[in-house]
């Protein structure tokens, strides 16, 4: 009688060393000067040396993942991608408080590995750290047949952010009559697919291959558009000029992220027709089927992050932004006194 082995429940350790070697090229190529180590130790560092000159450098980390638009990566079977959302969900909380994004580890669990589909996974979690300066220090990949099904996978990601103590923004500063400055998403960035699969496949029965009217990209293409990393941005202007408070519009849209850093006395009033919104929220608008509030709830409705600053430098940022950076930046509100609320006006 011949005995188990692990791969016979399931679980490859051969094809999860050769994913590992697959992965490695794109790992590296995210190495800062920072980084101390290789991939393959149990461990990843990274110095501080570089920051030695802060007058009290503090960390802050950051955790999350990218919900069930893996679902979507799934069902058109495109992998390269989801892996920038992860990094974005991270890095973009970070810089909200001013810290400048230091490593990332990533977390993959699946039913069964595959080392192409890992490595493209990996490749698209490297992309998003080459594009914030921010050095993949390690990560863990998991087999688990029986808790996923053989195309099934999930992501997880964690970063470290540095900042001195005396620079961190934090919303105190805010006081009324300062302006907000929101920066142009590139979609639903990784907020809202439960509601955006339960309106396009099940309310509108369409498929991910059907393209809409107007738009010469897929749902599926529309979908899956990775989320906007704003970093370079951010770090550009908190060198240049003194930014009050920034919030990232994620999980909970306007209505519950702005709040965060407003101090207890004053609202934000957000003029929805201020900018201009991607074809995706013009569609999902159209449909008349999801509850106003509930749309700036659940989604970042084409502004991916926001900025408040003193009303006399707000021409200055808004023209930068749109001159020397690859974002665009819209004037779409004010803070008033109030109850630490955003308020939207058509």
């Amino acid at each position: 009688m011949s005995k188990l082995n692990y791969k016979d429940s399931g679980v490859d350790i051969t094809e999860g060393n050769r994913a590992v070697e697959l992965m490695k090229k794109s790992v590296r190529s995210t190495y800062t000067d920072g980084v101390v180590g290789d991939i393959g130790l149990f461990s990843g560092g990274f110095s501080l040396k570089a920051f030695k000159d802060l007058e009290n450098p503090i960390l802050l980390a950051s955790t999350d993942g990218v919900g069930t638009k893996v679902m979507i990566s799934q069902m058109m079977d495109k992998h390269d991608s989801v892996g920038i959302d992860l990094v974005a969900m991270c890095v973009n909380d970070l810089i909200c408080q001013g810290a400048k994004p230091l490593f990332f580890l990533d977390y993959i669990a699946t039913g069964k590995l595959m080392g192409e589909k890992i490595a493209m996974l990996v490749e698209g979690i490297a992309e998003g750290c080459r594009q914030s300066d921010c050095a993949l220090i390690g990560g863990e990949t998991a087999e688990m047949p029986g808790l996923y099904g053989e195309n099934e996978y999930d992501l997880a990601g964690f970063s470290v952010g540095i900042c001195d103590e005396e620079k961190l923004i934090d919303g105190k500063k805010i006081s009324e009559g300062d302006k907000i400055i929101g920066l142009k998403s590139t979609g639903l960035h990784s907020n809202g697919y439960s509601l955006a699969r339960k309106l396009f496949f099940e309310e509108l029965g369409l498929s991910i291959d059907d393209k809409l009217e107007n738009s010469d990209k897929t749902v599926g293409e529309l979908l899956l558009e990775p989320t906007k990393i704003y970093v370079k941005t951010v770090l550009k202007l908190i060198e240049k000029f003194e930014i009050l408070g920034i919030s990232n519009i994620t999980g909970g849209g306007f209505i519950e992220n702005i709040p965060r850093i407003l101090p207890k006395n004053l609202d934000a009033i957000v003029n929805l027709n201020s900018y201009e919104k991607p074809f995706i929220f013009e569609f999902i608008e159209s449909t008349n089927k999801i509850e106003k509030s509930e749309l700036y709830r659940s989604f970042n409705m084409g502004i991916g992050m926001i900025l408040v600053v003193k009303s006399e430098i707000a021409k200055e940022v808004l023209n930068f932004i749109n001159e020397s950076t690859t974002d665009t930046a819209f004037l779409i509100g004010e803070i008033i006194k109030g109850e630490k609320k955003c308020l939207l006006r058509d």
